[in-house]
């Protein structure tokens, strides 16, 4: 299958099919951190369960393919991206003054990108949720959506989304019975106690850090989520506090795998720098410590799924809101946005649904090579 690359002109390192990709990736991981095998396994299974969790799962694929498949968008603008920007990488958490804020949820794949990188791989991430029915609408309103919520975003210097005033429908949208503390709760609480200390003794101090004084008792489980950081270790520490459960959560932090795609020394780790800069309302249970981002796990302080989304949700309002949310990220780079506006209004109409397609056409091709050698060792 390695052959049908030829249709999209890539060449060199670009050529090798995802088998080979992902062994490479991996190893390049496990100098970095220490590497949960069982989850690497689990997340190979999710890669072959459809086109669109092979996406959330393989960013570092994309940071292969991308320039090659949309190389006359390389030259734009560049910004600190977000990097591993889909549709389900969104979430609500509190601020300082305990308001409800809806935002991008994680910063794993943080790193100097072009704009035109996050809109293309959100605008794909909506393509591909469309094509597994997670969403309804057509693929170019969707992606006419994201570009109007990102240039209004950039035009009024940004504004974060904060779910208690005029974003009431989102706060509905959001905030549905499948994130209710009971099923949330008894989920986390089902997990098994680490036995072995030694595994998570690393992130120890990470863990305190964000736990109220003097610390409660409390014991760690491992906590299975996401699918492009699985493998990486997640350790959850539980407790009992003043007549409620409260979880905190570290997660290995690694540098973006945009360095591994361009064979470049990996530089530094700019998590704690984007949400500094950003446009932001922050979650102040959120913080890069050392090897480790560590927050605090809530039902409204989490990411939402598509799934647990109201069934009668405003879709262009929510991708317009996406869209937003990413020029509210974009701001946090000095001084970029005259130089977005002025190459993003020199785009040719359709662009971004165009660039998204020729993405969502790579990405699947990838997938169904993946999915079909799964199957033959089955």
């Amino acid at each position: 299958m390695a052959s049908g690359w030829n249709k999209w002109g890539l060449v060199g390192q670009h050529e090798m099919r995802i088998q080979r990709a992902t062994k490479q990736y991996e190893a390049w991981l496990g100098e970095q951190t220490a590497v949960i095998a069982a989850d690497l396994e689990v997340k190979h299974q999710q890669m072959a369960a459809g086109v669109f969790p092979f996406l959330r799962a393989t960013f570092y694929r994309w940071a292969q393919v991308w320039p090659e498949v949309c190389q006359s968008l390389v030259s734009a603008p560049q910004v600190l991206a977000v990097g591993d920007l889909h549709v389900e990488n969104f979430g609500t958490w509190r601020d300082a003054e305990g308001r409800l804020i809806w935002g991008i949820n994680d910063f794993d794949e943080t790193a100097p990108l072009p704009y035109t990188h996050d809109l293309v791989r959100l605008a794909t991430s909506a393509l591909l949720a469309i094509e597994a029915g997670h969403l309804s609408l057509a693929g170019h309103a969707a992606c006419e959506a994201i570009c109007k919520g990102y240039r209004e975003g950039l035009q009024a210097g940004g504004r974060p989304i904060v779910l208690e005033a005029e974003h009431g429908w989102l706060r509905a949208a959001a905030m549905t019975e499948e994130r209710a503390p009971k099923a949330f709760w008894a989920k986390l609480t089902s997990l098994t106690t680490v036995q072995n200390k030694g595994d998570w003794q690393d992130a120890r101090d990470a863990l305190e850090l964000l736990l109220p004084e003097p610390h409660p008792a409390y014991r760690v489980v491992h906590r299975l989520a996401g699918l492009g950081s699985l493998g990486r270790q997640r350790w959850v520490a539980l407790a009992e506090w003043q007549g409620g459960q409260i979880a905190r959560e570290a997660k290995a932090l690694l540098p973006s795998a945009v360095y591994w795609a361009a064979k470049q020394q990996p530089g530094k780790i700019a998590y704690k720098t984007i949400l500094r800069r950003a446009v932001r309302a922050s979650d102040p249970f959120v913080r890069p410590q050392g090897r480790w981002v560590i927050r605090r796990l809530a039902p409204d302080c989490s990411r939402v799924e598509l799934a647990a989304l109201a069934a009668d949700r405003d879709e262009t309002r929510l991708l317009t809101a996406m869209g937003w949310e990413t020029a509210n990220t974009h701001l946090g780079t000095p001084d970029a946005a005259p130089a977005i506006l002025d190459d993003f209004e020199r785009q040719p109409d359709g662009w971004l649904h165009s660039a998204a397609k020729a993405m969502a056409q790579a990405v699947t091709y990838d997938y169904e090579d993946w999915r079909a050698e799964k199957h033959e060792k089955q």
